[in-house]
């Protein structure tokens, strides 16, 4: 196998990963509460999935969150913990999550432009010991 296909087989599998979990929270949210077994059986089967912590499958929820660079208790409490709230509430909800995620993201960078720009005591003695 070359570096080619290497990468078309990552971008696919990356792709699938997608699709499965699109899948999943599609069955969760609609079938949420469903009376009918076809339903019933489609929400059961992606709560279980969701639940899992198998990792011995390609497309198991762990190597799925694995492969898409998602932290999966995040992603549960996201894809779970919606489902009884309404439409407003669930808005509310993930602006909430994404405001958290956008802070996060920015008092990481803070850190490492602090840490890069970051003056010692010893730089500061350099220009004195020169003298």
């Amino acid at each position: 196998m070359n570096v080619i296909d290497t990468r078309i087989s990552e971008a696919s599998y990356r792709e699938l990963a997608a699709g499965t979990l699109k899948q999943a929270t599609g069955d969760l949210r609609p079938f949420h509460g469903a009376t009918t077994g076809v339903e019933q059986e489609l929400y059961h089967g992606a709560y279980s999935w969701v639940m899992s912590d198998d990792y011995g499958w390609p497309f198991s929820f762990l190597n799925v969150c694995r492969r898409l660079n998602h932290e999966p208790n995040d992603l549960r409490d996201e894809l779970l913990g919606d489902l009884s709230l309404g439409t407003f509430n669930q808005l509310i909800r993930r602006c909430c999550r994404v405001l958290r995620r956008l802070s996060r993201s920015l008092a990481k960078r803070m850190i490492t432009d602090a840490e890069e720009t970051a003056v010692t005591p010893t730089d500061l003695m350099q220009p004195l010991l020169k003298r």
